[in-house]
Order: C-alpha cells, then sequence, then structure tokens
C-alpha cells in the first residue's frame, strides 16, 4: 500500500520531540509523501524549512481563518512575495490552509471572506491549488468558487458535508479530503456520503495532530495512522484497502502535478 497525507501540521510543536522517528515510521507505513500546511505567517518559514529538509514533505502556504486575530494586511503582501519567490520550486504545491470557519467564537464573516478571496485571487495568480478548511460555511464557499472558477481547484479538507454539498465541490473540480473524522462510528452522514462519492474524488489525509482516528483514541494524530484511516474508511466504502489507497495516491498525484 502506498499513500500520500495531504493534510498534515507536522510543524507544530507537538511533534517536537520525535518528528524524525514520526517521519520514518510513517515511510515504513507506506506514506510516501505529506503535505504540511501554514496557517499564519509565523509558522511559513517553519514549513518551508522542513519541506526543505525531508524528501517525503511538500508545502503549502497560507492564512487560516481560526486565526485571523493574528493576521494583518500586511501578510497578505507577505503571502504574495512568498509565492513570488517560490514560484516553480517542486517543494511549493498548493496554497492553504485558508477558508471559512463560522463555526469559532465571533467569527468576523466579512473579514474571513475578504482574507478567502484574496487568497484565492493569489491561487489564480501562481496557478496553485487551494487547501480549504470548511465549517459551517459550504453554501458561501460554494458560491465563493463558482465566482473564481480555479483552473486547478484543490481539496476540501476534512469534508463532513452532505451529498449535495460534495457534488457541488466536485462539479468545480474539488477532491474531497477524508480522514480520521470518518472513521467513528456515530459518523452516520459521512458514512453514507462517502458510499456515494466517486473513486476519483476522494484523497486521504490525517490533519495530524489532529482529529485522531478511532483506532487512536484520545492521542495525537500522526501521518503514520494513515494506513489505519485508509483500512476502515475502505471497509466503510466496500473496497479493499489497496484499492482505496491507489485511487486517493492517484488523485493526490494528478492534482498536485506529481509524476
Amino acid at each position: 500500500m502506498r499513500l500520500i497525507d495531504t493534510h498534515t501540521h507536522l510543524d507544530f510543536e507537538d511533534f517536537d520531540a520525535d518528528r524524525s522517528q514520526v517521519l520514518a515510521r510513517s515511510r515504513a507505513a507506506g506514506v510516501e509523501r505529506l503535505i504540511v500546511l501554514g496557517v499564519h505567517a509565523d509558522n511559513w518559514q517553519r514549513v518551508w524549512r522542513l519541506a526543505c529538509t525531508e524528501d517525503a514533505v511538500y508545502a503549502a502556504l497560507g492564512l487560516h481563518p481560526v486565526f485571523l486575530q493574528q493576521h494583518r494586511d500586511e501578510h497578505l503582501t507577505a503571502l504574495a512575495d512568498w509565492l513570488q519567490r517560490l514560484h516553480g520550486e517542486a517543494k511549493l504545491c498548493a496554497i492553504g490552509e485558508i477558508g471559512l470557519d463560522f463555526y469559532i467564537d465571533d467569527p468576523d464573516h466579512t473579514r474571513q471572506q475578504t482574507l478567502l478571496e484574496r487568497q484565492l485571487q493569489l491561487a489564480t495568480d501562481f496557478d496553485l491549488p487551494v487547501l480549504l478548511h470548511v465549517r459551517r460555511a459550504h453554501a458561501p464557499m460554494i458560491a465563493t468558487l463558482k465566482r473564481y472558477k480555479l483552473r486547478r481547484a484543490g481539496v476540501v479538507h476534512a469534508f463532513s458535508g452532505s451529498w449535495e454539498e460534495a457534488r457541488e465541490y466536485i462539479k468545480l473540480g474539488f477532491k474531497l479530503g477524508l480522514g480520521g473524522a470518518g472513521t467513528w462510528p456515530q459518523a452516520h452522514r459521512m458514512h453514507r456520503v462517502l458510499r456515494q462519492l466517486p473513486l476519483d474524488s476522494i484523497v486521504l489525509e490525517t490533519d495530524a495532530p489532529d482529529i485522531a482516528p478511532c483506532t487512536h483514541p484520545g492521542e495525537r494524530n500522526s501521518p503514520e495512522h494513515l494506513p489505519a484511516i485508509c483500512e476502515r474508511l475502505a471497509e466503510l466504502r466496500g473496497l479493499s484497502p489497496d484499492e482505496l489507497a491507489e485511487a486517493s495516491y492517484r488523485n493526490s498525484c494528478e492534482l498536485f502535478g506529481w509524476a
């Protein structure tokens, strides 16, 4: 089984004590590539350094809606500068993590929307896919994406929406990121949607250190848990783990332009 983890935060301090060992165990488990995402201006350098020093790691840079209070207007200019400087670098694979989060306290819809649109414009300018965070905001996100019509689309990370919402994202060319949340027995709606998703719309992820699968309750999530996630989701989908892993691998390579 060969796997790609399309969404991790391996740069977070949760992994400071054993990052190299996590990468080695993940590689031994069949995880060939990992994407580490920037969430605010202060962690872009750390993310990029990790991508440059680890063969398996690729970087995405963005301004996450949950960290809205940390973002400043000049950070959008700084992001554009980073993207310009790294344009054409093989290790830069996307813009992210960006999006809308209307679940958090005092979400400031207007500022989130502006931040999202500015970053979608950068994705258009630099011809990069986007890695989207969407909580309780699928309708405005879909409406926004219909206006921007990104050529390379991207991934809706940790997708937990309805089949109707999934279908709209798929029409726009997006892949749906599935991870630990869908492995839990109580995730009934996610299980129903999973059974309807076309295989060419699915990519696998961990969101490590968050959203641990049911096989590791209460633990730090890790890219090395991706095989367990794949096995459980494949069972729910009525596939072999190898079939789901290969579909996700193929979809990820197509999206990010990897051979």
